[in-house]
């Protein structure tokens, strides 16, 4: 699987589309979100993938999704955080916050299994870990005991920001490019560590029903 196949799986793609269910089939869920993602990985910036091209390289990359509002069901979502840790179309590894309560934990399940099924899909493990966030003006740091990732602002022109608008991902929104400071993994499924990678902030937004 291409790494912009793998994008697509693990983003828009990745979410189970209305289209796929048969005439007079009933539609068993709905949902609604905004997220905030932090992301690093293996490729060199900017990452070709994001914005739907190719790269040949192999991927390695850790995914942070933190859902600042929305609702599956009608069982609300805000708070709920998760990481998901991912060799390219091989293997995923998934670990959400342990905070969470239990009807959060109920909410979460719903939604990995249809708007998140292409994370499942690929899953090595699913589980609930303590889950650290840091957040600095330049930097964003996060971590769960098998991956570590801290991104570094990227400065622009006069030291502003890089801002891109119109990437084809509905997890790209409000895209600013960083760079990885660390970005290292180790587990049974495999081991990584890279800097002076891709990285970034946005903005995921996404409605749908299946």
């Amino acid at each position: 699987m291409k790494r912009r196949e793998f994008v697509k799986f693990v983003g828009a793609a990745a979410f189970l589309n209305t289209s796929t269910l048969s005439a007079g089939q009933e539609k068993k869920h709905s949902w609604e979100f905004e997220a905030d993602v932090v992301e690093a990985c293996g490729c060199a910036i900017p990452c070709p993938c994001n914005f739907g091209r190719r790269t040949k390289n192999k991927c390695e990359g850790s995914r942070l999704i933190q859902l600042t509002s929305g609702n599956i069901n009608g069982k609300d979502l805000t708070g709920i955080s998760f990481v998901a840790t991912f060799h390219m179309g091989q293997w995923t590894r998934i670990y959400i916050d342990e905070t969470l309560s239990s009807e959060s934990r109920a909410a979460f399940d719903q939604l990995l299994e249809t708007a998140f099924k292409g994370f499942k899909k690929l899953s090595h493990i699913i589980e609930y870990t303590p889950l650290l966030v840091e957040r600095e003006p330049d930097t964003v740091l996060f971590t769960v005991p098998e991956s570590t990732v801290k991104i570094a602002l990227l400065p622009g022109l006069d030291g502003k920001p890089i801002s891109v608008n119109g990437l084809p991902n509905i997890a790209f929104y409000e895209y600013t490019q960083y760079e990885s400071v660390i970005h290292k993994h180790t587990s049974t499924s495999g081991e990584f560590s890279h800097s002076g990678t891709n990285g970034f902030t946005s903005r995921m937004i996404f409605a749908g029903s299946a």
